[in-house]
């Protein structure tokens, strides 16, 4: 493994506004590692992944992407460094087909080539058969595929994944759960925010819990059983 990690936050503070949001994040991610943030709505979760891509109205402490600090930098440069963001939202262009918003991001330079199409296509046969729809005319479920489809063609090699089982049929779910452990066998490095504890529970090697911005609990895969009380008191799983 690595000595450098993926993913590095320190002292993390963020916020919207006068609204501090964030307060003191500390996370580490080794590459190859699948990491899930979890906790309660408004724990803090989604406002970390945007306070890495320099999201938030404004952030100090330390983010390390590969070693490289980030804290000062605008978002683009954060993207160029090999970081993938998937937001809840989604952001699918309806004016596009499947394989044009596919098509869209320009490759980053990070030494690591993005997947090709056809590649694309093989893991996910649905946006094969809709590769000529109109982007929102495809399933809540296919527009989640694209979504994440999009950014493996980039070369990013960090992913950070927004909520990406929400409100999706179990078997799309199924489908993004090969999808994740595909992705750590071909050596990315994931960070998902999931309020879907069943979905994350068997991907994830090591979990944060969130609760008003802080990290208030951290813990391995091979901890999660003697942490259960824990999380039913802390998510109401």
């Amino acid at each position: 493994m690595s000595a450098t990690p993926a993913l590095e936050i320190k002292g993390l503070n963020a916020w919207y506004g006068e609204s501090h949001v964030l307060h003191g994040v500390d996370v580490v991610v080794q590459p190859g590692e699948v990491v899930t943030l979890l906790g309660r709505n408004g724990a803090g979760r989604t406002s970390t992944m945007r306070a890495i891509m320099g999201l938030t109205g404004s952030r100090k402490g330390s983010v390390k992407i590969n070693g490289v600090e980030t804290i000062n930098m605008p978002t683009y440069r954060i993207a160029h460094l090999g970081v993938g963001y998937c937001p809840e939202e989604r952001g699918i262009f309806s004016s596009l087909s499947t394989e044009e918003n596919l098509l869209l991001p320009p490759q980053l330079k990070t030494g690591k080539p993005g997947m090709s199409v056809e590649e694309i296509y093989e893991m996910f046969p649905n946006l094969a058969e809709r590769r000529h729809s109109q982007g929102t005319r495809l399933s809540g479920g296919e527009q989640q595929m694209l979504a994440v489809a999009r950014i493996l063609r980039t070369g990013a090699n960090l992913l950070l994944l927004d909520e990406i089982s929400e409100g999706l049929a179990p078997v799309i779910v199924q489908a993004l759960a090969r999808m994740i452990i595909m992705l750590r066998k071909k050596g990315y490095t994931v960070v998902m925010v999931e309020q879907n504890f069943r979905f994350a529970a068997p991907l994830a090697d090591r979990f944060y819990v969130m609760e008003h911005g802080q990290i208030v609990e951290r813990f391995s895969a091979s901890e999660l059983e003697v942490k259960m009380s824990v999380l039913n008191e802390l998510l109401g799983v």
